[in-house]
């Protein structure tokens, strides 16, 4: 009998410290406190054989909200980001296991770079999906992303490879004196009349933002956050297509058919 009451007292007392603990975390999260305990003579301890003891919450009065939010600057929870990456950049979580960022003027280039293969990532992935699912439903006839270098067009594939490195190289001398000296090349060169409005290296806006997306931190945060997702898409799209010989939405079809069979365990078996 004795033994029993001990135990029926320890357990009391361990479920006192928790719930007081409960009170103590609702109270630090939502703003609502318990007076004085909540005046329960269960958490108080004066009667600890009686559990059946109301309590009383009221609730402070507040005028701010609490945002919740992961520590920016952490892409590993504990690990400790570099000293060059404070969290001021757009999208920083201070991965860069290379220290390729470690020179200022490195990181001003890196920045940019990453912001434009995103951008061209998320096109490239549009472009490598979308018609293959438009033709799985009928509504075009294009081939598969990788065998599209195949079909004959106005000119030679190596003439508009040629063409196209030309145009690309162009564009990024310039887009580099922009990074250098900022706003030094909004002019258009040979027509004088076009000119993009003063704004932030990588965010020209005018004629390059037609929907009229402000460049805020939220905004850019997701075209990084979508543009990192493209990335490892294409580069999914690319794997795929050398090991399946098949493109994303066949791909996805196949699986879809028969999931527990069809999935990247047995791609791998077939392999061996």
């Amino acid at each position: 009998m004795c033994i029993s009451l001990n135990r029926t007292l320890v357990f009391e007392g361990e479920l006192r410290q928790f719930v007081g603990m409960a009170l103590s975390a609702m109270q630090a999260v939502t703003g609502v406190s318990c007076p004085a305990l909540c005046k329960s003579t269960f958490l108080s301890g004066s009667k600890p054989s009686r559990l059946s003891r109301y309590t009383r919450i009221e609730a402070l009065p507040s005028t701010s909200a609490i945002k919740i939010q992961a520590k920016k600057g952490e892409w590993l929870p504990g690990l400790e980001s570099p000293a060059y990456l404070n969290g001021s950049l757009p999208g920083d979580n201070g991965f860069d296991p290379l220290g390729l960022g470690e020179d200022p003027e490195n990181l001003k280039w890196y920045v940019q770079a990453e912001l434009q293969n995103g951008r061209w990532a998320m096109v490239g992935v549009a472009g490598m999906l979308i018609p293959e699912v438009l033709t799985k439903i009928g509504l075009i006839n294009a081939p598969v992303w990788f065998e599209a270098g195949k079909i004959e067009y106005f000119a030679p594939a190596s003439t508009l490879f040629v063409i196209e490195f030309i145009l690309f190289h162009y564009v990024e001398i310039r887009r580099w004196q922009d990074i250098k000296y900022p706003g030094s090349v909004n002019q258009d060169p040979i027509f004088k009349s076009y000119r993009l409005p003063p704004g932030e290296v990588g965010y020209p806006g005018g004629i390059f933002n037609p929907l009229n997306f402000p460049a805020n931190e939220e905004n850019k945060e997701k075209e990084l956050a979508n543009g990192r997702l493209a990335m490892l898409a294409f580069l999914g799209f690319l794997i795929q297509s050398n090991i399946t010989g098949k493109g994303p939405f066949e791909n996805l079809l196949q699986h879809l058919s028969d999931p527990w069979h069809n999935t990247i365990v047995q791609t791998l078996q077939g392999l061996s």
